[in-house]
């Protein structure tokens, strides 16, 4: 295996040609206007405002705000923002997509029903085009951890197997999500399988504070699964018993792409979210000795972060 996805897939992706989708932003409400477009190999993920003229990279060290999403930001427009990143960058990653251009026309990725899966019909419908460059990987080698002051964690630790693993746990207490845990290795096959069609989530009771905060002003049981103590508010019910557990999977997936490149390690994480997320990458980075990169031309000299490849 090569990264966390088989030996075949070896070699940078794109996309076979340009598709797009048109949907609500989940916090902003704006409908907007999304199209991704095929890139050069080495391009990396890149996300462009066409109503602003401005491009963001998709990487750990541009992302502005992880209040229930994961947003990035130009440093030298730091109104140029893309809020709600995660789900199309898990359905990149778990497709093995490396190189594409992302354009909306608003300051947000449309919410569709929640999950990656509208994003993954879009890129069977595109196709996926494989180039000769070898695709480099990111191989964590001594333990990085963070914590936040409620004691949840995240972790990242070496993998025997050249590939990502990981174990997530989430403890909402006195409703129906409970206490839930899954264990994951990230292929294609198992990206689509068992994480992709799994929900955004939140609580009845954090509706009113989220419209007053100018949050989920988009949202809706069409693309949220609503939890009202013991009870799910969605007439259709949920697409697996445990659905929020995967779900924060898949934005696990989503936010560890911007480590830039697919990582060889194991994820251990209890109650994480998208800000603990986003500090393991940065701790992971600012520690050289913590991970290298491996496979394709990269060489222990020429070792930096991602951001800076």
């Amino acid at each position: 295996m090569d990264g966390f996805l088989p030996a075949e897939h070896g070699r940078r992706k794109t996309l076979k040609a340009p598709i797009g989708c048109v949907g609500d932003g989940l916090h902003s409400g704006r409908r907007i206007s999304l199209t991704m477009h095929p890139a050069a190999a080495g391009a990396g993920i890149q996300f462009r405002r066409i109503d602003l003229g401005v491009d963001i990279p998709a990487r750990f060290d541009f992302v502005t705000d992880t209040r229930l999403c994961t947003t990035i930001a130009a440093p030298t427009a730091p109104a140029a923002r893309i809020g709600t990143i995660e789900h199309i960058m898990a359905a990149l990653a778990g497709s093995g997509i490396d190189d594409a251009i992302i354009e909306v026309d608003g300051p947000e990725i449309p919410i569709l029903d929640g999950s990656a899966a509208p994003f993954l019909f879009l890129i069977d419908c595109a196709g996926i085009a494989t180039s000769a460059a070898p695709r480099q990987m990111i191989e964590v080698l001594r333990p990085v951890r963070v914590e936040d002051a409620q004691g949840a964690f995240a972790e990242l630790h070496p993998n025997a197997e050249p590939a990502f693993d990981a174990t997530v746990e989430i403890d909402y207490p006195n409703t129906a999500i409970g206490h839930q845990a899954l264990s994951f290795r990230l292929t294609p096959e198992a990206f689509r399988a068992n994480v992709a069609d799994s929900r955004t989530f939140g609580l009845a009771e954090d509706v009113a504070r989220l419209h007053e905060a100018g949050l989920a002003l988009g949202g809706s049981l069409d693309n949220a699964v609503v939890v009202d103590g013991m009870t799910i508010l969605n007439p259709g019910g949920l697409r697996h018993v445990d659905e929020f557990i995967r779900h924060k999977v898949l934005d696990l997936v989503g936010d560890l792409a911007l480590a830039g490149a697919p990582l060889r390690a194991r994820f251990i994480g209890s109650r994480s979210g998208h800000a603990l997320n986003n500090q393991l990458l940065r701790a992971l980075f600012a520690d050289a000795s913590a991970w290298r990169w491996v496979g394709g031309a990269a060489t222990p000299a020429k070792q930096k972060a991602p951001a800076f490849a």
